[in-house]
C-alpha cells in the first residue's frame, strides 16, 4: 500500500489534492511518497489542467537525485494530457474546458504531473481520435527525438543509426528520421523490432559484434548516430561505425561515454537552446492518425505510482508508463 503524508511547510489551501512529490533527493524508492499538496495557480504565460493523464520518464528519477535542483518539495510526472480548468494571465488561444497535452512547469511548482491538477508551460490541442492515454506519452519523446535530431542536422539522404530505437525517444526518433527522407538503422532489442522493421528501419540487436552489424547493413559507415539507450559502455563502436568521427554520434543517455570519447550531448554548448515543443500540436495530430505514435506498456491509478516506479527501475516497462490521476480524484474535497 502506498503512504499518503501531510506536509506542514505548505501554505495554507483552501483545497488540495493528491501528489507524488520528494522532500529531500535520493533514490526514488526512498524520497517519494504521496502527499496531500496545495492545488497550484497558474503563474503568467501557464495554464492548469485537470489531468487525465501522466507518463512517466527516466527524467523523473533523474529528478529525484538532483537534476535541475531547486527548491524542495517537487513533483514527478513531466507530461500530461488533461482538460483545462485555470488559464493564467497573458494566455491566449485556450480556454477552461479545452482538452491539451504537454509538458509540466516542474522547474518551479512544487508539484508536477502526478498530480490530480498540474500547471503546464508548454501545451497543445488534443485533436480529435488522439485519447489522453496515448497522448500522454508524447510531449517528451517528441520533443527530445526532434531537438536531437535537428542537433545532428538529420535530413533526407543521411544514413542515421539509432541506438536504442527501443527507447520511447529512439522510438519516436526513428520515424521523424524516416519521415524526413533519412535512411534509418535501428539497433534494438526484441520488443519494437517486428515495428520498426514495418515502419522502414533496418533493424540490428544490441551486443558484441553489432558494429560490423550496422556497417554491413548500411554497405560502409553511417552519416549520424543517435544514442538514445539507458546503458553506457556502446561509445567506441558507435564512435567507429561513424567512420571514427565522435562528432557526428549525439547522446541523449550516456554524458559520461560522450565526454571520455569527444561525442556530442544534447548539453552541449552548440546544442539548440530552445525546446522543440512548438512541433506537438503536429505530432499529436500525426498519431491521431495514425502516421506517429510512442508505444504506451501500462497503466496505473495514481495510488500504483510504486508499482510503476519499480517497474520503470527494472529496465522492463517495454513502453510507456502511464499514471491516470482522474482515478483517484474522488479524495478532492468538495
Amino acid at each position: 500500500m502506498n503512504e499518503r503524508t501531510s506536509n506542514a511547510a505548505d501554505p495554507a489551501s483552501a483545497v488540495t489534492m493528491d501528489a507524488v512529490r520528494f522532500h529531500e533527493y535520493g533514490e526514488p524508492a526512498a524520497v517519494l511518497r504521496l502527499d496531500r499538496a496545495p492545488v497550484p495557480g497558474p503563474g503568467p504565460g501557464r495554464i492548469r489542467v485537470a489531468v487525465r493523464a501522466c507518463g512517466l520518464n527516466p527524467a523523473d528519477w533523474a529528478l529525484c537525485r538532483g537534476l535541475f535542483a531547486a527548491e524542495l518539495p517537487r513533483g514527478i510526472g513531466l507530461e500530461v494530457s488533461g482538460t483545462v480548468d485555470a488559464v493564467g494571465e497573458g494566455v491566449t488561444g485556450v480556454a477552461v474546458g479545452d482538452a491539451v497535452l504537454g509538458a509540466t512547469d516542474y522547474a518551479v511548482e512544487r508539484s508536477a504531473g502526478a498530480a490530480h491538477f498540474a500547471v503546464l508551460k508548454h501545451w497543445a490541442p488534443l485533436p480529435e481520435g488522439l485519447d489522453p492515454v496515448r497522448a500522454a506519452a508524447l510531449p517528451m519523446a517528441v520533443e527530445t527525438s526532434h531537438r536531437s535530431l535537428d542537433h545532428l542536422g538529420v535530413a533526407a539522404g543521411h544514413t542515421l543509426l539509432v541506438h536504442g530505437a527501443g527507447t520511447m525517444v529512439g522510438f519516436a526518433a526513428v520515424q521523424i528520421a524516416l519521415a524526413r527522407g533519412a535512411r534509418v538503422i535501428a539497433a534494438a532489442g526484441t520488443t519494437y523490432a517486428g515495428d520498426l522493421r514495418a515502419m522502414g528501419a533496418a533493424v540490428t540487436p544490441y551486443g558484441d559484434g553489432m558494429a560490423g552489424r550496422v556497417e554491413e547493413a548500411a554497405g560502409g559507415p553511417v552519416d549520424l548516430v543517435l544514442d538514445t539507450a539507458p546503458a553506457g559502455g556502446a561509445m567506441p563502436a558507435l564512435v567507429a561505425v561513424a567512420d571514427g568521427d565522435p562528432r557526428r554520434v549525439l547522446t541523449v543517455s550516456d554524458p559520461e561515454g560522450a565526454a571520455a570519447a569527444g561525442a556530442r550531448t544534447s548539453f552541449d554548448k552548440d546544442a539548440p537552446r530552445a525546446l522543440h515543443y512548438d512541433v506537438l500540436g503536429e505530432f499529436a495530430q500525426r498519431a491521431a492518425e495514425g502516421r506517429f505514435t510512442v508505444p504506451v506498456a501500462r497503466t496505473f491509478p495514481l495510488g500504483e505510482w510504486r508499482t510503476a516506479l519499480d517497474i520503470s527501475q527494472s529496465g522492463h516497462a517495454h513502453g510507456k508508463l502511464v499514471l491516470l490521476p482522474a482515478a483517484l480524484r474522488g479524495h478532492l474535497p468538495a
